[in-house]
């Protein structure tokens, strides 16, 4: 964690980290489409979704992993070239969550009271 984050960073990469295994790991087919999305956010959602103010900025860039898991696991499993776009794409939306929760987070009370740094500071440390 780099001087003046709050613990909440780290929990943010390690939950996109997860989310990435994930996706990478992914194979399309029956219940695919209904359970990667919810398994990629599990982590986001229990431990970071409350912890922060909400953002608009923040629940696209969620919103945006959520449809791109479902194109992953709808993806027809023998069209290689499909299943990997689908993937880089989903790949690519959890960077840019994470992104947006480094960039535009701001730690709630909730997210104090559960150790998560200071209420009302941003999430991660501003250039």
């Amino acid at each position: 964690m780099e001087a003046g984050e709050q613990p909440l960073a780290e929990t943010v990469r390690r939950a996109a980290a997860e989310a990435r295994r994930l996706a990478a790991a992914a194979e399309p087919g029956p219940g695919v489409a209904d359970r990667l999305p919810f398994a990629m956010l599990a982590r986001f959602d229990a431990e970071i979704r409350g912890a922060l103010e909400r953002d608009p900025r923040i629940e696209d860039e969620r919103d945006r992993v959520l449809v791109l898991a479902v194109r992953l696991g709808e993806a027809p499993a023998e069209e290689a070239g499909t299943v990997e776009a689908a993937r880089a794409g989903v790949i690519d939306a959890v960077d840019y969550l994470e992104q947006a929760v480094l960039r535009f987070g701001i730690v709630s009370r909730q997210g104090a009271r559960a150790g998560g740094g200071t209420a009302g500071s941003p999430v991660a440390k501003r250039a």
